[in-house]
């Protein structure tokens, strides 16, 4: 599978986050060839220091609208991590907090400071 996922088509439009997690459940069978088209049900964006906001919530509003159900957008400069739900919640994860998978990765909590 290619690493980045075809959201809409005519004009194509392609994103390759910098992690992505696709339940089991969603794969695609057979493997498909080139970008999937599919939204994964979530998408991690790892901010770089030339990263311009409106870009970056360009790119949320198109894994959203495709139908990614939860978006970490990690910014290690200020040390937190926001997070974009398809319900149209948004929260901020600090340092000293956790994120957590929710419905999408039951279970799943991981300490921000260990990984920023």
């Amino acid at each position: 599978m290619e690493s980045g996922f075809k959201l809409t088509s005519n004009p194509d439009t392609v994103r390759g986050p910098d992690i992505a997690f696709i339940s089991q459940s969603r794969l695609p069978e057979p493997e498909p060839v080139g970008y999937p088209a599919l939204a994964p049900d979530l998408v991690v964006e790892i901010l770089s220091p030339g990263d311009r906001p409106g870009e970056v919530l360009g790119k949320v509003a198109d894994w959203l609208s495709a139908g990614t159900r939860l978006v970490w957008v990690m910014d290690p400069e200020r040390r937190l991590a926001r997070v974009y739900r398809a319900d149209g919640a948004e929260t901020i994860v600090t340092a000293a907090q956790a994120l957590q998978g929710e419905d999408v990765v039951p279970g799943f909590v991981c300490p921000l400071a260990t990984i920023l």
